[in-house]
């Protein structure tokens, strides 16, 4: 069992020609409403991946919370654990979506920012029947904290999705046993645009395992010295959108199964490359046949792009 412990969100989608520059107004052509927050997504992404996923989150005591609870129940997640909270609303995401897939978001964290330790320590049972920890930091610094520490008490393979990036401590990323910074994520971390020598650093500062994710071009893998490039896929990319979520979804799935870390990852790239081809985040989280047809074509895995 995969426990995802984090954020939940509705997201308001807007559709744009291109992003706007900073002070400028765009117009845009299509307006949706849907589900997300990094914690959901991925709880949702791995379990239609194949894991039974167990999610503990908290929304707001609001129409929104309500439309989340009434979501999640149909998504195949084993145990969701929805704690509510009455003085902050249920968490929002603006998301800004170009012709070219690409996107700006900014999150309203609301209810998301009031998931305690303390709340994570009542619920420590959800951790003694999981093989796997996945958290973001969609949630409070101490609370990701929180949970990393119950993780390595119970023997969980421990996964952190650094995203929205932020400073972390060497006494949390030492709890880490896969790290999965996109690139800006691994630069805001490290200092560094290579995405091999982040990892460097990243590692030298106590992770297991770093994995930076670089879109359609794949992910670099560093283990102790070692460094690995597993190439993406390519497809027909609508929206970006929840692409770094599927990834991470999967990547657990996959090692919760067991799969040899490199192979977990070649999936992970499918998932996240398949998500961009729908629109919105959960909605186009792919399932676990979608993921291996993807992976046995072989012919749409791409070759890194030149770095400048």
């Amino acid at each position: 069992m995969i426990l995802v412990v984090g954020s939940s969100n509705i997201d308001l989608v807007a559709s744009v020609d291109r992003l706007p520059s900073r002070g400028e107004t765009v117009l845009g052509y299509r307006f949706a409403q849907s589900f997300g927050g990094k914690g959901a997504n991925q709880a949702v992404a791995a379990a239609r991946a194949g894991a039974e996923v167990a999610f503990l989150s908290k929304l707001g005591a609001d129409a929104n919370g309500r439309l989340i609870e009434q979501h999640l129940a149909a998504q195949g997640l084993l145990r969701p654990i929805l704690l509510r909270d009455a003085a902050f609303p249920t968490g929002v995401a603006m998301i800004l979506v170009d012709r070219a897939g690409e996107n700006q978001i900014a999150v309203v964290p609301g209810s998301n920012g009031r998931l305690s330790p303390t709340d994570v320590r009542q619920h420590s049972e959800l951790f003694a029947g999981a093989r796997v920890l996945l958290v973001q930091m969609e949630i409070p610094l101490e609370t990701v904290l929180e949970a990393l520490r119950l993780g390595r008490e119970c023997g969980l393979t421990a996964m952190l999705n650094p995203a929205p990036a932020a400073p972390l401590p060497s006494d949390l990323l030492r709890l880490v046993d896969i790290l999965t910074p996109n690139e800006t994520e691994a630069q805001a971390l490290t200092g560094s645009t290579d995405p091999e020598e982040a990892a460097r650093i990243l590692t030298d500062r106590g992770v297991g395992s770093v994995v930076v994710t670089c879109g359609a071009d794949g992910a670099f893998l560093r283990v102790g010295n070692d460094v690995t490039h597993i190439p993406g896929f390519l497809v027909e990319t609508i929206d970006s959108t929840g692409a770094g979520d599927a990834f991470n979804g999967a990547l657990a799935c996959a090692v919760a199964e067991g799969v040899p870390i490199k192979s977990a990852i070649e999936r992970a790239n499918a998932a996240g490359a398949l998500a961009t081809t729908g629109r919105g985040a959960q909605e186009s989280m792919p399932t676990k046949d979608d993921i291996e047809q993807l992976c046995r074509s072989g012919v749409r895995q791409m070759e890194p792009r030149q770095r400048s």
